[in-house]
């Protein structure tokens, strides 16, 4: 056997191993990929009940733990529209939502009056009142929080000179002090303190 048929043949045994399915350097080309994540189940949505709203106009109207004044000052600001804040939420352990009624004045919206109802049966009842201005009450993780401005001689409505935060815990029938956190704001050099913070409306 020539030289030249030895290297013939030496080819064409190594061109069969490339081809072959066992063992030779066949290039297949990228692996198949196929993603194993699995499609994340779409969030149900809350089945949370409806909350049950009430008029709180004629709730506050209708009490008789409000003062004559008030009732008489609850007017309209803007065509039908009450300087009315409604909170509701969970405050007196009861099963029923609570309602909270902050009412504020038409010129500055000023807490004029803050008021607590529980419902009883078919009826709300008054468990908390309010009228010492400027106040105003929120729900913070299941206790009452009354925030009250405090002013000096001489304090513009929009500057006081100091804050209390008062916190009141439910406890058996009625509501007891829990916390009070009293902030003196410093004075600028206009004689002002602090702006008063801003009233977000919850109805």
């Amino acid at each position: 056997m020539s030289a030249g048929t030895v290297v013939l043949v030496g080819s064409v045994l190594f061109m069969v191993g490339c081809s072959s399915n066992g063992t030779g350097l066949k290039d297949e080309g990228p692996a198949g990929t196929e993603s194993a994540a699995k499609t994340a189940p779409t969030p149900r949505a809350s089945s949370l009940p409806a909350v049950e709203r009430v008029d709180a106009v004629a709730l506050v109207r209708a009490d008789a733990k409000v003062s004559a004044q008030l009732k008489r000052d609850l007017k309209p600001c803007v065509g039908k529209q009450y300087p009315v804040d409604v909170t509701y939420g969970k405050v007196t352990a009861n099963s029923a939502d609570d309602v909270i009624v902050n009412v504020l004045s038409c010129a500055d919206a000023v807490g004029v009056g803050t008021f607590v109802y529980r419902k009883d049966g078919e009826k709300f009842e008054n468990v908390f009142s309010s009228e010492e201005a400027p106040v105003y009450a929120e729900i913070d993780r299941g206790d009452l929080v009354l925030t009250r401005e405090v002013y000096g001689k001489g304090d513009s409505i929009a500057y006081p000179s100091g804050q209390d935060v008062i916190t009141y815990r439910w406890s058996g029938d009625k509501f007891t002090l829990h916390d009070r956190v009293h902030t003196d704001f410093s004075n600028t050099a206009d004689g002002g303190g602090q702006p008063a913070p801003a009233i977000t409306s919850k109805g």
